[in-house]
C-alpha cells in the first residue's frame, strides 16, 4: 500500500530513463494553537530532499506541530508531537475558499509532510485553488515520534533473508529474523507501540480538524488512508465533510485474507503487464498468445515461464549489482511488485528485466526493491517499514505460527505462483509482537455521515478493487467510483474521468451515481 513512497523514490530513475464506540467532538477548536513556520528539509526518517519548493503559483509550504495525547484515554497524560504541513488556498476571482483538505497517503508509515509538497505540484493544483492542502505524519511516523527498529546495516541484512524458505534451515533463519526485528522495535520504541493504532490516529485527526478551525473534516485518504478515513467516519460521523477514499481497503478482512487477496491482486497486475509486454519489441519476457487462467484472469503463459525461470535461478545464484549487494530472489520479487504500483513504471520494469535476463545485472530490480522499503542514499532507511509493522500489528489481533503458514502455502501458491509464498510467510510479521492487537477486522459503519466517495481500480495490485465495494457497503454511506485501469490509486493516474469526478465532488459537492465507471 505504498504507491507514493515508491513513486517518490523512483523519480530519478524515471527522469533519467478498530473500535466500536461512536464518539462525537466539539465543532470548534479547544485550545490547540498552531504556529506555522517555514518548513525544514525532511529528516532521514521522513525521506530525502531539501526544503519543499513553493507551488507554481508561489504559495509557500508551512509546517507546524500539534501536541496530542499519547493515550487518548488519558488526555491529561504524556503528549506526542504531530508534524503538519500546509499550503494555503489561492482562490481565483469569483471563487471562495472551502477550508482545509487533509491528506493521508497510506502505508501505513507514509510521511504526509514529506509526500504532499512534491505530489501536489502535479496532482492537486485545482484543489489548492479552494482548499488549504494539509497533511501530517501520523503518530509513529516521521517527525511524529517515528518508530525506529533497525539501523541501515541491520535492515539490509534482514532484507537479505530468504522470504520464501525452501527448508528447515531457511525457515529458522526467516523466523529468527522476524523475532530480531520485533525485539529491536520493542527495545527502541516500546513506549509508543501500544498507541500507534488507527483508532488513535483517527482521534488525532479530529484534534487536527479542531486546530485547523474546521467544523467538518474534508479528507482525501489513499490506500491505508482509506482505512483511517473509514475509522474516522465511524467514530465521528457528524464531523465528516467531503471525504474521498481512493484505493480502498476491505475493512472486513483479517491479516491472512488481506495477504491472500494481495497475492491475487499482484498476480493479476503481473498478468496485465506480461500481456502488454508481449506486444512490445523491447519485451524481455516475450510470449505467444494470451491464455485464460482458471480464475478468469488473463496471463501470458510463455512470458510467465521465462520470468519464473529467472526467479528460480536467483534463489541459488543472485545477480551482482554495482554497490555490491546481491539481487536475491526475494529482492527481485519485491522489485517486480514495486514496479506494478503504477503503469508509468512498466517501461522501467521491462528495462529492469532485460538487464537481469540479458545482461545478468540486478541493479534496476534492486533499485525498485529499495524504493519499496524506503532505502535511500548511503543505505539509510526512512521509518516506513518500522511504522508499517507497528501500526499493522497494533491494529490486528491475528498472530500466526510457522505451522499455520505451512498449511496455507498451497492456497497462496494457487492465488499467485509468483508472489504467493512471499506474502504467506509475511504473516509472521506480528507473531511475537509485544502489543496485543485491537481486532481482526475494522468497523467503519458511519450512520449519520454524508456520502463518502470510494474509488477502486480494477488493476490495483495492493488493494484489489473488490475491496472498494465492500468499503462502500460497510460505511453505509459509501458511493463507489470504479476505475478501469492499472496501478495503486486512481486519482492523478491519467484518467480525466476519475480526476473530474473527484474534483466535482470535492469542489462542488456533486455526488456521482453509485458505481459510476471511468476508463
Amino acid at each position: 500500500m505504498r504507491r507514493f513512497a515508491v513513486m517518490a523514490a523512483l523519480v530519478p530513475l524515471m527522469a533519467t530513463t478498530v473500535a466500536t464506540t461512536v464518539a462525537t467532538s466539539p465543532a470548534t477548536p479547544t485550545g490547540h494553537e498552531l504556529t506555522w513556520k517555514r518548513c525544514p528539509a525532511p529528516t532521514p526518517g521522513q525521506g530525502k530532499g531539501g526544503r519543499p519548493d513553493p507551488l507554481p503559483d508561489g504559495t509557500a509550504w508551512e509546517c507546524a506541530t500539534l501536541q496530542v495525547p499519547l493515550d487518548h484515554a488519558r488526555p491529561g497524560g504524556p503528549r506526542l508531537p504531530l508534524a503538519l504541513v500546509r499550503a494555503k488556498a489561492r482562490p481565483v476571482a469569483g471563487e471562495r475558499r472551502l477550508g482545509s483538505l487533509v491528506f493521508n497517503f497510506g502505508g501505513p508509515g507514509e510521511s504526509g509532510v514529506a509526500t504532499l509538497p512534491p505530489v501536489a505540484r502535479d496532482d492537486y493544483l485545482k484543489l489548492h485553488r479552494r482548499y488549504d492542502l494539509v497533511s501530517f505524519d501520523p503518530r509513529g511516523v516521521g517527525r511524529s515520534d517515528g518508530v525506529r527498529c533497525l539501523d541501515g546495516r541491520a535492515f539490509d541484512a534482514w532484507r537479505d533473508l530468504d522470504g520464501t524458505p525452501d527448508g528447515p534451515a531457511e525457515e529458522r533463519a526467516l523466523t529468527g529474523g522476524f523475532r530480531a526485528f520485533t525485539a529491536a522495535c520493542a527495545r527502541h520504541a516500546r513506549a509508543v507501540l501500544p498507541y500507534v493504532g488507527t483508532e488513535n490516529a483517527a482521534r488525532d485527526l479530529d484534534l487536527l480538524r479542531q486546530a485547523l478551525g474546521e467544523e467538518r473534516l474534508n479528507y482525501f485518504g489513499i490506500s491505508y488512508g482509506t482505512k483511517l478515513g473509514g475509522v474516522y467516519a465511524h467514530l465521528f460521523p457528524r464531523r465528516v465533510g467531503r471525504m474521498v477514499l481512493d484505493g480502498a481497503v476491505d475493512p472486513t478482512e483479517n491479516a491472512e485474507q488481506v495477504a491472500l487477496h494481495q497475492a491475487k491482486g499482484f498476480q493479476r497486475a503481473l498478468g496485465n503487464f506480461l500481456r502488454d509486454c508481449a506486444g512490445r519489441r523491447d519485451c524481455p519476457v516475450p510470449g505467444g498468445r494470451a491464455a485464460r487462467q482458471k480464475d478468469g484472469e488473463q496471463d501470458n503463459r510463455r512470458g510467465g515461464r521465462r520470468l519464473a525461470r529467472l526467479l528460480t535461478r536467483l534463489d541459488s545464484r543472485p545477480l551482482p549489482t554495482a554497490d555490491g549487494r546481491p539481487l536475491t530472489q526475494t529482492q527481485a520479487l519485491y522489485g517486480i511488485a514495486a514496479a506494478l504500483y503504477s503503469r508509468e513504471f512498466w517501461p522501467y520494469l521491462r528495462l529492469a528485466l532485460h538487464s537481469a535476463v540479458a545482461d545478468g545485472k540486478g541493479d534496476l530490480l534492486l533499485y525498485f526493491s529499495d524504493a519499496l522499503h524506503g532505502r535511500g542514499d548511503g543505505g539509510r532507511y526512512t521509518n516506513l517499514q518500522s511504522a508499517n509493522a507497528a501500526v499493522n500489528c497494533a491494529d490486528s489481533s491475528d498472530r500466526y505460527t510457522t505451522a499455520h503458514v505451512r498449511t496455507r502455502l498451497p492456497r497462496f501458491r494457487t492465488a499467485s505462483p509468483v508472489f504467493g509464498e512471499l506474502l504467506a510467510w509475511s504473516l509472521l510479521q506480528c507473531t511475537d509482537w509485544p502489543v496485543t492487537g485491537a481486532a481482526a477486522a475494522t468497523d467503519v459503519r458511519a450512520p449519520g455521515a454524508p456520502p463518502v466517495l470510494v474509488v477502486g481500480t480494477t488493476g490495483d495490485p495492493a488493494t484489489p478493487y473488490e475491496g472498494a465495494a465492500t468499503m462502500a457497503e460497510r460505511l453505509g454511506v459509501g458511493v463507489e467510483l470504479v476505475h478501469r485501469g492499472e496501478g495503486h490509486g486512481a486519482y492523478g493516474s491519467g484518467s480525466t474521468c476519475v480526476d473530474d469526478t473527484v474534483n466535482r465532488f470535492l469542489l462542488d459537492g456533486t455526488v456521482p451515481a453509485n458505481r459510476t465507471t471511468c476508463a
